[in-house]
C-alpha cells in the first residue's frame, strides 16, 4: 500500500512541481561546469555525448525525474550522482524494494535503457512505475546520468611543489 501511495505522490509531484526539485541550488548545470572549467584553464573532460544531447538530457531529467529523484540527495527515489557504473540497489541510506536489492545489475547504457523503458518488467516487484517511452529521450537522460557519474579528473601541475602542512605536537 505504501508503495502505491509513494508512486502516486511521485506522479502528482511530477505534474505539480516539475523542475522545482531538479537539482539543489549548489549543484551546477552542465553549462556552468563547462564554463567554470574553461575559466579555470582546465581541460573539459572528453565525452562521447554532445553538449546538445547532455543539455537535452539534463532538461528531461529535470522535467521527468526530479519529482522523485535528485542528483545529490535521496528522496522518494535514490540520488543519481554516480549511478552510471554502480551496482543497482546500493546507494547508502536509501531503502530499496526487495526487487532492486536482489537485482544483480550494474547500470550502463543497456541496463538503464531497459530499466527506463519498463522498470516493472526489468525488476518485477520494484516500486518504480515511471516509464520513459521514447528512445531518444532515454538516450539523452542516460547520457546526462553518465556525465554526472564520471569521476572528475584532477589537473596536476608537475612544476608546483607540495609542502607538508602537518604540525608537530607541542611539548608540555
Amino acid at each position: 500500500m505504501f508503495v502505491r501511495i509513494g508512486i502516486l505522490f511521485c506522479a502528482v509531484s511530477m505534474l505539480s512541481f516539475g523542475s522545482a526539485f531538479a537539482q539543489s541550488a549548489s549543484t551546477p548545470s552542465l553549462d556552468q561546469m563547462t564554463a567554470q572549467k574553461e575559466i579555470e584553464g582546465g581541460k573539459v573532460r572528453p565525452n562521447t555525448a554532445s553538449l546538445e544531447l547532455l543539455t537535452q538530457g539534463e532538461k528531461l531529467y529535470t522535467r521527468r525525474c526530479a519529482a522523485c529523484h535528485s542528483v545529490d540527495k535521496n528522496r522518494i527515489g535514490p540520488m543519481h550522482r554516480g549511478v552510471y557504473g554502480r551496482k543497482a540497489g546500493t546507494v547508502s541510506g536509501f531503502r530499496y524494494s526487495r526487487a532492486l536489492k536482489a537485482l544483480d545489475v550494474t547500470w550502463n547504457e543497456e541496463t538503464l535503457d531497459e530499466w527506463l523503458t519498463n522498470p516493472t518488467a526489468f525488476a518485477p516487484g520494484t516500486s518504480m512505475g515511471f516509464r520513459l517511452g521514447k528512445a531518444e529521450e532515454r538516450k539523452a537522460v542516460i547520457a546526462y546520468l553518465k556525465s554526472i557519474s564520471a569521476p572528475v579528473e584532477q589537473d596536476t601541475d608537475p612544476d608546483l611543489e607540495t609542502e607538508s602542512h602537518t604540525e608537530k605536537p607541542k611539548e608540555n
